[in-house]
């Protein structure tokens, strides 16, 4: 596992499978910061994605977890910070290779797509599996910077 701290968040439309994910975190004895939202009630997916977001590109945590209901907004919302790489994630492989190429630090993940299963599954081989660095390093370096000349 590449963190023992980890940040949560969610809407309303993540919100039951965050408290699942949250749960299955702590039985596996990390240490688990909850962001929100704490109901079903509506809210504003960027404020819980943002919070995330700021706490990682702080350094305050070393991963994140986004739910809404699609993913797709917390995913957006997230990697509008400098240094953040949110990765929605639909399958276990996809986390995989999120993490071994892309150095993922934020999983996105979308609570009306994904039963809680398969949820925790994601979650588990995003956390279990390393940055392989390489040829991916250079890759990562353009996100930091402009990329327009490629040559």
């Amino acid at each position: 596992m590449f963190t023992q701290s980890i940040i949560i968040g969610s809407d309303h439309g993540g919100y039951t499978l965050k408290e699942s994910v949250k749960d299955h975190l702590l039985q596996k004895g990390l240490t688990v910061t909850d962001a929100g939202t704490h109901s079903e009630a509506s809210v504003d997916y960027p404020v819980y994605a943002q919070k995330v977001a700021r706490a990682v590109a702080a350094g305050e945590y070393g991963a994140g977890i986004v739910i809404c209901g699609t993913g797709i907004g917390v995913s957006i919302a997230a990697n509008r910070f400098a240094g953040i790489r949110a990765s929605l994630c639909h399958s276990t492989e996809y986390a995989r290779l999120t993490r071994l190429h892309n150095n993922s630090n934020i999983l996105a993940l979308g609570g009306r797509f994904l039963t809680e299963e398969e949820g925790r599954a994601i979650v588990d081989t995003w956390l279990e599996t390393s940055y392989e660095g390489g040829r991916h390093d250079q890759r990562l370096a353009y996100l930091d910077r402009d990329c327009t000349d490629t040559e």
